[in-house]
């Protein structure tokens, strides 16, 4: 009964989110926003479908995996409900901080997260342009919530929430929101920062639901007005098809590795950064944001 009630509970949140990305798409062309465009936004359903597909794939064996961690290696016992969903929630936030992170700062990891990030407008379907292949990976990032004492039913469940809560605040309509809020939790304000390819907002805003552990690890970057946020890639791709999309980086990657002399600077351009270079002909956004007092 209980599984059922969250399934009933999944759908009617995602059914909002669809209601909600109508009345986005509706209030933007009667507004003349030009938040949407035809060819993005059946790209990112494309890819969300994709997604869907592969998720769809290894959703057996996510859940065996966690549940085998869970039966037999658990640490711990939480007994209080209040207790169990709160430090399930925080910590499954923090773990997905962590695969974040390592999306921006880890190239191979880059090549299959920037799929999210390529497209150059920024709606609600923008959250739909999801990384494709990261539910072949993802599972091994939740592993401790298993080993802290998680139900793995437990784990996808708050996994979707936060999921959900995502996908809202990929919006223009909605601005800076109360001073609290925007110091707690992840806002539109946030997320566009983070969606952004100016060079001072890069690998920014991490976050999923709370905004608190970029402020504590030095990833938080606020919206600066005076600074218009142009969204997309430092180096968008010249095909937009959902082929290239999701399959440009690692053409690049390909080819990096590739002309690299050494064992080592090949290792280097698989694990560094996106930008890293043997050569110093390209640099990480870390750097370049220290060299321009941005950091």
């Amino acid at each position: 009964m209980i599984q059922i009630d969250k399934s009933i509970s999944i759908i009617l949140l995602f059914s909002m989110v669809l209601v909600m990305t109508v009345v986005e798409m509706y209030f933007s062309y009667v507004h003349d926003r030009k938040h949407y465009d035809k060819k993005d936004t059946f790209t990112n359903i494309y890819l969300m479908a994709a997604a869907f597909v592969i998720n769809l794939a290894t959703k057996a064996g996510t859940f065996l995996l966690l549940h085998y961690v869970y039966s037999n290696y658990r640490l711990f016992q939480i007994h209080n409900v209040f207790v169990y969903w709160t430090v399930l929630i925080l910590a499954q936030d923090f773990l997905y901080w962590v695969l974040h992170y390592t999306g921006h700062y880890v190239r191979l990891f880059w090549a299959m997260h920037v799929t999210h990030h390529s497209s150059t407008f920024f709606n609600l379907t923008t959250g739909f342009r999801s990384t494709v292949f990261e539910p072949l990976y993802r599972v091994f990032f939740y592993l401790p919530l298993a080993l802290i004492g998680f139900d793995a039913f437990d784990i996808l469940f708050a996994y979707l929430i936060t999921q959900i809560y995502g996908n809202l605040v990929h919006t223009q309509f909605i601005r800076k929101l109360h001073p609290i809020v925007e110091y707690i939790f992840v806002t539109p304000a946030h997320h566009r920062v983070h969606h952004a390819s100016n060079l001072r907002y890069l690998d920014k805003n991490m976050g999923m639901v709370l905004i608190v552990w970029d402020r504590l690890f030095g990833t938080f970057q606020e919206e600066v007005e005076e600074e218009k946020i142009v969204y997309g890639l430092t180096k968008q791709p010249v095909d937009n098809g959902p082929v290239n999309i999701v399959f440009h980086e690692f053409i690049a990657l390909y080819k990096d590795v590739k002309k690299a002399p050494k064992f080592m600077d090949k290792v280097r351009y698989i694990f560094y950064p996106p930008g890293w270079s043997h050569d110093g002909s390209s640099q990480t956004a870390k750097i370049m944001q220290q060299n321009n007092h941005y950091i």
